[in-house]
């Protein structure tokens, strides 16, 4: 065998296809042992291949099991001929002892069992579950049903290796920013050109409004990775609100040095988003540090979003201040807390309708952030409730970015 020629094949395509060449090579002498076995073999026994890349020969081989007579099922030859005759009832029969509780023997093998005294007849230092390796003839030809049968395993192999390897790659990258190109629709969902791997986004992770093209680049959030050949690989969102919190982490850069940290956000995607953000040095202003200079900053994320709006707050610990802040651009004249997490928040009659917001959504979203019920009124009209008004905090008010993602199950 060309020895040059396969090594340089090998290298390629590990290449290609972004996975290491020896997991390349495995394959190969895993197909050439399948070729072999499909020739030369029994179909019950297990072939093994492997190529020294020094000459290029290749070694061929046997291996069995090291078992113990009395922890296998021996089945006699003519019990094996009429067993061979009613596969499915005697499969169905061994389904009835697992589930009655019966503790089934694994059936020896011949092709793939040895017993530990004949073992040691061979090699006297063996153990019980070793694999005891039987060298074979070396064959080079093969027919075409047998050749057919190696590309098959090779194909599935490369496969295999290379949706592990993408796995891998992209595990690393859950709860953060990729760069895709959309690649097309079905049923709602887009999927999204990501290089080595296609991702999709379900149509309940789109931006409500919020229209695509194919061949677009856009940002995603890589909301989970599964490895599951029957689920999608790499989910993909933009309607996340941490999708918002990854945004600013690449506008901010005194995020990446732990200077300033965005401590809730609360999202309605498409239309508001609320954040509330801190600073961890004295002398440095959050809110100015997330808006930037004349707006760069929040501009360059709302942009990204759609011109969705965003209010960015500063956080406190004290419940009243950080109440009043979370209705902002309102300006709150009194915060009265109340029990069981509630506060009645007043303000002047002209700032009314911009606390509670178009349909309720600037009180709902602060409810949200801060995770307190909000009853707004009017300081004038102190004891009448305002339609739209009260907003109920929900169970989890918002997304704690100190903890890990919550991975959604899309079916």
């Amino acid at each position: 065998m060309d020895i040059k020629t396969l090594v340089t094949a090998v290298d390629q395509i590990a290449g290609e296809k972004g996975i290491p060449a020896d997991r390349v090579l495995e394959a190969v002498e895993s197909a050439i042992a399948a070729a072999y076995k499909k020739e030369y073999r029994k179909r019950s026994e297990v072939i093994h291949a492997k190529f020294d890349v020094k000459n290029g020969d290749i070694h061929f081989w046997q291996s069995k099991t090291v078992v113990d007579p009395n922890e296998v099922r021996i089945v006699l030859e003519e019990e094996e001929d009429e067993k061979d005759k009613d596969r499915e009832k005697e499969k169905k029969i061994e389904e009835k002892e697992e589930e009655n509780g019966e503790t089934l023997l694994p059936r020896y093998n011949a092709d793939r069992h040895i017993f530990l005294e004949e073992a040691r007849a061979i090699n006297p230092k063996i153990q019980l579950g070793d694999e005891m390796e039987f060298p074979l003839e070396t064959h080079e030809d093969f027919g075409r049903i047998a050749a057919q049968t190696a590309k098959q395993v090779i194909l599935q192999s490369i496969r295999e290796a290379e949706r592990s390897s993408i796995q891998q790659e992209f595990a690393g990258k859950e709860g953060e920013i990729v760069s895709g190109i959309v690649q097309r629709f079905d049923r709602g969902n887009v999927y999204v050109d990501l290089g080595r791997a296609v991702g999709i986004m379900f149509y309940n992770e789109n931006i409500p409004g919020e229209h695509y093209r194919v061949g677009q680049r856009m940002r995603f959030y890589v909301l989970a990775v599964q490895d599951d050949p029957r689920r999608p690989g790499i989910v993909l969102s933009r309607a996340h609100p941490n999708f918002v919190l990854k945004l600013f982490e690449l506008e901010i850069p005194e995020m990446a040095e732990n200077i300033v940290a965005i401590k809730k956000i609360a999202r309605e995607p498409g239309n508001r988003t609320k954040i509330a953000v801190a600073s961890n040095q004295e002398g440095v202003d959050p809110v100015g540090s997330a808006v930037g200079q004349r707006g760069m900053r929040v501009m360059a994320v709302t942009n990204e979003l759609g011109n969705e709006k965003i209010d960015i707050i500063e956080w406190s610990e004290d419940p009243e201040k950080f109440i009043g802040n979370s209705l902002s651009p309102a300006k709150v004249k009194l915060v009265e807390v109340l029990p069981k997490r509630e506060a009645r928040v007043l303000v002047a009659e002209d700032q009314l309708s911009l606390a509670i917001g178009k349909g309720g959504q600037n009180v709902r979203l602060a409810a949200k952030l801060t995770g307190w019920k909000i009853d707004v009124r009017s300081q004038s009209r102190p004891d009448e409730v305002q339609e739209g008004g009260i907003a109920d905090a929900p169970e989890v008010s918002s997304e704690d970015t100190s903890s890990s993602e919550t991975k959604k199950e899309n079916e």
